[in-house]
């Protein structure tokens, strides 16, 4: 064991420090099926892993593996790679399994159970009562009338509780190798931070870098987040000034002033088509004017009847 943790220390420069509760020797082999070519999962004895840990350090003076012996507490293993973490991140969390409630267990996840029809007979409605959940008969069964909320997260499973799932035949958990912490290179990270994705790091670096903008324009310092827009003001400055001159002007400053001077550019600038829409009513309506019948009097003469 101590020369395959060994060899494995040497090799992969990184790994996943993951936490194996609840979770079978069959669904560790499936995993490690799963991560065939990419990953090696390896389990044991936490004194046996700290131990090779402490003499693979005292063999390689300055190695930066040492921080793993800190992380073998509990019920854990590693999973040593070369490759992408994103990726075996996804394989180590899609191979989960639903398993019922235990009696002593604690809940890693709040359970609800949703009101409706229970498929139990009426004369089990005493063990309702006791779980103070509502109910009524309906159709020969009993009704949850109410969403329950049965288990919060991190409370003690009791008898009960369990019982009344197995009888509704509800699995609420689901049980999986969890990512603990994450060791890159002699980093070692928590693994939420594999959450972080280009477009999260994008977003925050674009509000950081408007808040320097903003910053650096109120303290009339210039920065490089500030320049584009300390140009573009004094643009506006240097248009404003030439509209306000009759005796010059400049071609940026052309557009602005043509527009000032007919504001009914605007309309066609705009790519609405509110004047091609102006046009349409208007035709319309001479339409409508040209068809209109002669206006005809009470007796049935026109415009020009006779006298009455």
């Amino acid at each position: 064991y101590f020369v395959k943790l060994k060899e494995l220390l040497t090799t992969y420069t990184k790994a996943f420090i993951v936490s194996v509760d609840n979770v079978g020797s069959a669904q560790l082999q499936q995993t490690r099926k799963a991560l065939r070519g990419k990953a090696e999962l390896l389990m044991g004895k936490n004194t046996m892993m700290r131990k090779c840990i402490r003499e693979f350090c005292e063999e390689n003076e300055g190695t930066p593996v040492g921080q793993l012996e800190a992380l073998c507490r509990g019920n854990i293993g590693f999973v040593f790679t070369n490759g992408d973490l994103g990726e075996i991140r996804e394989v180590l969390e899609a191979n989960v399994r639903p398993a019922p409630a235990r009696v002593g267990g604690i809940a890693p996840a709040d359970v609800v159970v949703e009101k409706g029809p229970t498929g139990c007979d009426p004369g089990q409605t005493a063990f309702f009562q006791t779980l103070q959940i509502s109910t009524k008969i309906t159709r020969g069964q009993i009704e949850m009338t109410n969403d329950t909320h049965l288990i919060a997260e991190g409370d003690k499973i009791t008898a009960s509780q369990a019982a009344l799932l197995q009888k509704l035949s509800i699995e609420p958990f689901t049980y999986g190798i969890v990512l603990k912490s994450v060791y890159d290179n002699g980093s070692v990270f928590d693994a939420k931070v594999l959450d972080i994705t280009d477009d999260v790091l994008a977003d925050k670096f674009s509000a950081a870098l408007s808040m320097v903008a903003s910053l650096s324009l109120a303290l009339g310092y210039p920065t490089q987040a500030s320049v584009p827009h300390s140009i573009a003001n004094a643009f506006k400055a240097v248009v404003a000034v030439t509209l306000g001159c009759d005796n010059y002007s400049f071609k940026e400053a052309d557009t602005y002033a043509d527009y000032l001077a007919d504001p009914s550019k605007f309309a066609s600038a705009g790519g609405g088509g509110g004047g091609a829409a102006v046009e349409t009513v208007e035709e319309e309506e001479e339409e409508e004017e040209e068809e209109a019948p002669a206006a005809v009097d009470m007796f049935g003469g026109g415009e020009e009847g006779g006298d009455y």
